[in-house]
């Protein structure tokens, strides 16, 4: 039997799955996934399990039940790409013939000193259990700084705010703006929003380093009972240590079959891709499919015939009943955008659950 191993049962290591599984496996190829949980955590929600507006158990989907499929549990430690083995944390020495690594992302600190050891974070359902934790211990009226003002951290406060209207919420980000990277229309509605919310937004903040219980932009400290950090991301450990052709972000450069060019068995998808657009659930989703499309045309001994990713837009949250997003060059403000959301949540559930 051959072995395609999955690091990863996240977006795009299930989509890859869902699509071999759709149609019929060849006969002497099995799957194997291989994650830390026993589920897939909708990682793009976990804004609000750390809130506290939805529970740990709504952000679950089980992974597929299927005779070709087997499901491993652990923390993946190593790769060793010429052996084509797979080292996980407790020892185990995991051989492959094919390998899609679909790991997913972590919190980039930038070198900032104490940001790691003084922040929390949402990339990780064990970190977000955390952030909730320490936001919902923070006493009335005490003050919560989310450093980055893209759509995790303008989520995360947007939902904070309502599920805590007690507490002092600021964001702080280097830019002049929140969700610098969307149209200045839309970033003013979501400032509109934030003021009309009392969720304060400080502009064109460097943050130097990091206390317990301050965030210091140079010389001027920004007192914080808790800090979160939304400020950047960037691949796993596993991804940073392995020796091969990467982009600015760290990203593994692949093939136009999204393989990794001196080893052609190995596809990289998702947040450790380098990709011509930025890290999201949509686009490992897609390119998920297109290498489940790859290999069966490989089983089959065709060529590949791809077609460009085409992302559909993206869409944010603020609180449970407004939002706002992109969908191709149109900017969506206000109950449409989160009605649209909640649907796509939905569809994700299903099509996976």
């Amino acid at each position: 039997m051959k072995k395609l191993l999955v690091l990863g049962g996240g977006y795009g290591g299930l989509a890859l799955i869902q699509k071999l599984l759709e149609q019929h496996l060849p006969n002497d190829v099995e799957i194997v996934l291989i994650d830390r949980m026993p589920y897939q955590g909708i990682k793009t929600e976990y804004y609000a399990l750390a809130a506290g507006t939805v529970s740990d158990h709504d952000l679950r989907i089980a992974f597929p039940v299927h005779p070709r499929l087997s499901v491993k549990y652990g923390e993946v430690d190593a790769i060793n790409l010429d052996k084509r083995l797979v080292l996980m944390t407790d020892g185990e020495l995991v051989p492959y013939d094919l390998l899609a690594i679909a790991l997913g992302c972590t919190d980039n600190y930038h070198g900032i000193p104490g940001a790691e050891e003084h922040t929390c974070g949402i990339q990780t359902l064990s970190d977000t259990r955390e952030t909730y934790r320490r936001l919902n211990d923070v006493k009335p009226y005490g003050t919560v700084n989310i450093v980055g003002g893209g759509l995790s951290g303008v989520e995360l406060a947007a939902e904070l705010r309502e599920s805590r209207p007690d507490l002092n919420i600021t964001i702080l980000d280097r830019g002049e703006r929140v969700l610098s990277a969307f149209p200045a229309k839309l970033s003013q509605y979501v400032e509109e929003w934030f003021t009309e919310h009392h969720v304060q937004t400080l502009g064109r903040v460097s943050v130097s380093h990091i206390e317990k219980d301050a965030v210091f932009n140079g010389s001027e400290a920004i007192p914080s009972d808790v800090t979160v950090w939304t400020g950047g991301i960037q691949p796993v450990k596993v991804i940073q240590e392995l020796n091969l052709a990467k982009d600015h972000g760290g990203r593994v450069i692949l093939s136009q079959y999204h393989q990794v060019p001196d080893y052609p068995e190995v596809y990289v998808i998702g947040d450790c891709a380098s990709l011509p657009f930025a890290p999201s659930a949509q686009a490992a989703g897609a390119q998920g499919e297109q290498v489940a499309q790859i290999l069966r045309a490989q089983w089959r001994n065709e060529t590949p015939r791809l077609g460009k990713i085409k992302l559909k837009g993206t869409l944010g949250s603020l609180g449970k009943s407004e939002g706002f997003g992109l969908l191709g060059r149109r900017s969506v403000m206000g109950r449409v955008p989160r009605i649209l959301k909640s649907g796509v949540l939905w569809m994700s559930k299903w099509h996976f659950g």
